[in-house]
């Protein structure tokens, strides 16, 4: 559960910066060159550069080099971190309004048979 943790906080953490998800967007449509992904941004490619690894040690891309060309796509993986965390908070959150909804109601059920 430890390693899912920190495996979860490393995703969720990348996808803390809108630069990094603005490059997920990108990706989305399939991979790009580093010179592609970078353009868009008014930063220095080595600040930028910063943006791919913090992407490549979380897991959401991979990187290939083929010449000088540094080529990125996206990993699917990092997707099904996020898709299981937030299926456990949203059962979790699901349960805890059900009972709420169950204390609710049987309140109100209580009280109407009460002023009878």
């Amino acid at each position: 559960m430890a390693q899912y943790s920190t495996l979860a906080d490393g995703v969720f953490q990348a996808l803390a910066d809108p630069t990094r998800r603005t490059v997920l967007r990108r990706l989305s449509r399939g991979p790009a060159s580093i010179g592609e992904l970078a353009r868009p941004f008014d930063m220095a490619l080595p600040s930028f550069m910063k943006h791919i690894r913090v992407l490549e040690q979380s897991g959401w891309i991979r990187t290939r080099k083929v010449g000088r060309v540094r080529t990125c796509t996206i990993e699917r993986a990092s997707f099904d971190v996020v898709d299981t965390w937030l299926s456990e908070q949203r059962a979790l959150w699901e349960g805890r309004t059900d009972r709420l909804d169950q204390f609710v109601t049987s309140d109100i059920s209580q009280t109407k048979a009460d002023s009878q």
